[in-house]
């Protein structure tokens, strides 16, 4: 099983032996440690494919090295076109032949032999980052990495190995060859680290006992309350859940001097669905419009090209959170709704109180009915599943039908998630900075969080992170 930052053992065993390690070391040994601490995280839950990350480091370690000495561009275009071929080369096999073939065979009657590939985790997340880190040498934002430790350490630091944030090589390639520590920081970090833990434990875990136990019914088994239950739960679970993931990695990358960016800004109060995605996985996001979106010409070409830009960019996007139809779909799905934005010009409209509610439910609406497609195992599930959010015949007897999910502390939860995710406990940590009364209500307070994932921990199964199967 993967190492969980939210198991017994990651908090109680591997994080303190690393910080110990880590602080008791001479400064010019601690990239070290949390390289063979990062492995080491890797290959708990993957032993074998352990051996492709370390094939990608090598790869574009000498790939890196060859573009920035070849001057003469054609063939510098060349050798990151091959590097980058390289990297999506093993994404691809892993990640997108079973799709492949079942689609060939299925559609084309084709006869390749199926192989089911076993996808390693985290691999869609450490390639970007390898890319990112190539394309940086391409474009002279940085110098290639000459040592090879110090590349290794971007690519596998544990923090956000698995499921991000997605690091840009240009952001943290100064804090891995230069960090100061400080004790404010680890302490900071610390908080940062029981936030998300909090999220993932308290709040997403128990939405996501509703959203399954509603998901895994037949789609003709409940009705439109009992459906809306279900895809409310679920997307406030996915985002307490990713969220959460992404606080801890800021939070352990802060531990340990490391000041990654923020991949979150509470996405549900956005009012079009071009907001959404400034707010909702901003490392994802950030990356495609520097890698794919901009290269293709961005918004600086005729509006025609500019809404084919932003279509391809966001079927890439769907497809590179799962080999499914599903997924082409969600992202064909806000790649209409952004172009419709474009051509309107909604994302930049002033809007009046009245508008800005419009707006809001709009965008809720959009973004609530992608995830039905996200979350449903086909397109016929995906499809009969909003057929039920909207058949108003079930609706007296579907409300009846609530009792079966609901509990008064799972009311809570999601009556917590709704206000959560509005921002109002925004910047707690900050809060607690600016007198010692506060700094102690809010230590309290984060206590008896971190107390009560203590416990649920205890009594809990093996519960993975939603984005660890991308």
């Amino acid at each position: 099983l993967i190492m969980l930052f939210s198991s017994m053992v990651f908090i109680f065993v591997f994080l303190p032996i690393v910080a110990i390690l880590y602080y008791i070391s001479p400064r010019r040994f601690r990239n070290l440690i949390l390289l063979v601490s990062s492995i080491i995280f890797y290959a708990w839950g993957e032993p074998v494919y352990v051996f492709i990350m370390l094939a990608t480091i090598l790869i574009n370690y000498i790939g890196a090295i060859i573009v920035d000495k070849i001057k003469v561009m054609p063939y510098k275009r060349l050798a990151l076109t091959l590097t980058i071929l390289a990297d999506l080369s093993i994404l691809f096999y892993f990640k997108y032949f079973n799709f492949f073939a079942q689609n060939i065979n299925k559609y084309l009657h084709g006869n390749i032999d199926f192989i089911h590939v076993i996808m390693p985790i985290g691999i869609s997340f450490y390639t970007f980052q390898a890319i990112s880190y190539v394309a940086d040498v391409f474009t002279g934002e940085v110098k290639a990495q000459r040592n090879i430790e110090k590349l290794a350490l971007f690519i596998t630091f544990f923090p956000q190995l698995i499921a991000g944030p997605i690091v840009k090589y240009h952001d943290i390639c100064e804090q891995i060859e230069n960090r100061r520590e400080t004790i404010k920081d680890f302490i900071l970090g610390l908080k940062r680290f029981i936030i998300g833990l909090s999220k993932k434990i308290i709040i997403a875990n128990t939405l996501a006992e509703i959203a399954d136990a509603i998901f895994s019914t037949g789609t003709n088994e409940y009705g439109i309350l009992v459906a809306w239950l279900g895809i409310i739960t679920y997307t406030l679970q996915i985002y307490f859940d990713f969220s959460g993931y992404s606080d801890m990695a800021i939070g352990l990358g802060r531990m340990f001097g490391f000041k990654i960016l923020e991949n979150f800004n509470f996405p549900y109060v956005s009012k079009t669905i071009t907001e959404f995605w400034r707010r909702w996985h901003i490392s994802l996001s950030t990356w495609f419009k520097l890698y794919l979106y901009i290269p293709l010409g961005g918004n600086r070409c005729s509006l025609k090209r500019n809404c084919f830009n932003i279509l391809v960019v966001f079927l890439a996007t769907g497809f590179w959170h799962g080999a499914a139809w599903v997924f082409i779909l969600w992202g064909a799905w806000y790649g209409v709704f952004l172009v419709i934005e474009k051509i309107t010009g909604l994302a930049k409209k002033e809007l009046t109180h009245t508008q800005s509610i419009l707006a809001h439910i709009y965008t809720l609406s959009v973004v609530i009915i992608g995830w039905v497609f996200f979350r449903s195992e086909s397109l016929s599930a995906a499809l009969g599943y909003i057929s039920s959010m909207f058949d108003f015949s079930t609706l007296v007897s579907s409300f009846f039908e609530l009792g079966e999910y609901l509990d008064n502390y799972k009311i809570l939860m999601i009556v917590s998630g709704i206000i959560g995710s509005t921002g109002v406990m925004k910047n707690i940590t900050e809060f607690g900075e600016v007198n010692n009364l506060r700094k102690s209500v809010v230590n309290i307070y984060l206590i008896a969080l971190f107390l009560w994932c203590w416990s649920c921990l205890a009594a809990s199964t093996y519960n993975p992170f939603i984005y660890f199967r991308f």
